[in-house]
């Protein structure tokens, strides 16, 4: 095999399992809301640390994969797109990072009868999110099957809105204190944000198809 197409095959599978490790994020995320909501301070402190490294070793690799496209001149006809797309896809990895060190920083008072809204909603994001990268390693190995993927994201997408316009609606018809409607409201938009992410990268990933075809 030339080296030019080993060294292809190399940086699809550093590719690979970079999206591994944003598919792995979701799952850490999800988890710790689930057990923020439970009150399940250490497994949640548990999945919030390994989230972090998680999104430290995505940065590293993104990194890496970016400085190879520069530096080893590899598939220049599409560098740009593929750079743009793993950028995309990392800022949905740090939007899973920040949002839950902000539920350990901020501590939200999540009442409980909206506790299996805010489950729903965080596992309808990460739905999206696994959706996203399925299109996105479909964009490398089955280009026909892109839109399918995309799809997907864009039903959870729209159920994520969903979700999070009930629980804001309903938080505001609520006798408490408006800054705990404001604060509750506040983390509803930042779980949803992540399925908005998601769809954002396959609105560029769809371009990037279109220009494949091209």
């Amino acid at each position: 095999m030339p080296v030019i197409f080993k060294k292809i095959k190399s940086l699809e599978k550093q590719i690979d399992n970079y999206l591994d490790l944003v598919v792995k994020g979701g799952f850490l995320f999800k988890q710790g809301i689930k057990y923020f909501l439970e009150g399940e301070t250490e497994d949640f402190i548990a999945r919030l640390d390994s989230l972090n490294e998680t999104e430290s070793d995505g940065d590293n690799l993104r990194r890496d994969i970016e400085t190879r496209l520069y530096t080893e001149t590899l598939i220049p006809e599409s560098r740009g797109d593929v750079l743009g797309l793993l950028e995309a896809c990392d800022r949905v990895l740090n939007l899973t990072a920040e949002t839950l060190n902000q539920f350990y920083v901020e501590k939200p008072e999540i009442l409980p009868e909206f506790k299996k809204q805010y489950v729903e909603l965080s596992e309808i994001s990460i739905a999206a999110l696994e959706e996203m990268v399925a299109a996105v390693r479909a964009y490398f190995t089955d280009v026909t099957s892109v839109k399918n993927y995309i799809n997907k994201v864009q039903l959870y997408e729209t159920e994520s809105d969903k979700i999070a316009t009930k629980i804001k609606y309903e938080v505001f018809r609520k006798e408490i204190d408006l800054c705990h409607k404001m604060h509750m409201r506040y983390f509803a938009l930042h779980i949803e944000n992540i399925a908005d992410e998601a769809e954002d990268v396959c609105d560029r990933l769809s371009i990037a198809v279109i220009k494949r075809s091209l």
